[in-house]
């Protein structure tokens, strides 16, 4: 599949801002500084797509990009960058006003097609046992994606890619795929899967 061209379309602070037009979409969730900026661009294949910063919480607001590829299933969809959970040093006001627009943004939107929530293949948190927690009882379809891959051997990877399985208890249909935004490892793996998501509703 070749990606023909990716467009930002808008940064949503609320609910009455999301796009409307029943365009599938697909989310991108994680904990702060987990590389999700750093994916999304190695992913789509474009350079500062994504703001990459190493001050967790840059991004603050749900933005959303739509994304044309050549394959005649998964033509148009959008790729939604959503802020990062856990310790992002932003205000509290900020951060409180977060978590509700995640959860109607996730809860409320019918187009949908599936959360890809990035967790550190080197070590986790509280923060991502919760997601997962939560993702899994609202009924999303959730594919677990271990960041960093490349800061670990292959046998580590293995190691950390079972162990994540273990700790979250996801369901036998559940995919985990290792990535790495440096060597873009994981990326066609990735893409299947995002592909699944989007027919499997479509």
């Amino acid at each position: 599949m070749k990606i023909l061209s990716v467009e930002f379309i808008k940064s949503c602070e609320q609910p009455e801002q999301f796009p409307r037009d029943r365009m599938p979409a697909i989310a991108f969730a994680g904990r702060s500084n987990v590389g999700k900026s750093s994916l999304i661009n190695s992913l789509l294949r474009r350079k500062g797509l994504a703001r990459v910063s190493r001050t967790p919480g840059k991004t603050q607001m749900i933005n959303v990009f739509l994304v044309t590829t050549d394959d005649p299933k998964v033509r148009h969809f959008y790729a939604v960058d959503l802020p990062g959970y856990g310790y992002a040093k932003v205000s509290k006001t900020i951060r409180a006003r977060w978590q509700p627009l995640i959860e109607q943004y996730l809860t409320g939107n019918e187009e949908l097609r599936g959360v890809l929530l990035l967790v550190d293949s080197r070590r986790t948190e509280r923060q991502d046992a919760e997601a997962v927690d939560w993702l899994l009882r609202s009924g999303l379809p959730v594919l677990l994606v271990a960041t960093k891959s490349d800061k670990l051997s292959r046998s580590e990877r293995a190691a950390s890619l079972s162990a994540l399985r273990d700790t979250f208890t996801l369901p036998e249909e559940a995919d985990v795929v290792a990535y790495s935004s440096v060597t873009h490892e994981g990326r066609d793996e990735l893409w299947q899967a995002i592909r699944k998501m989007l027919n499997d509703e479509l």
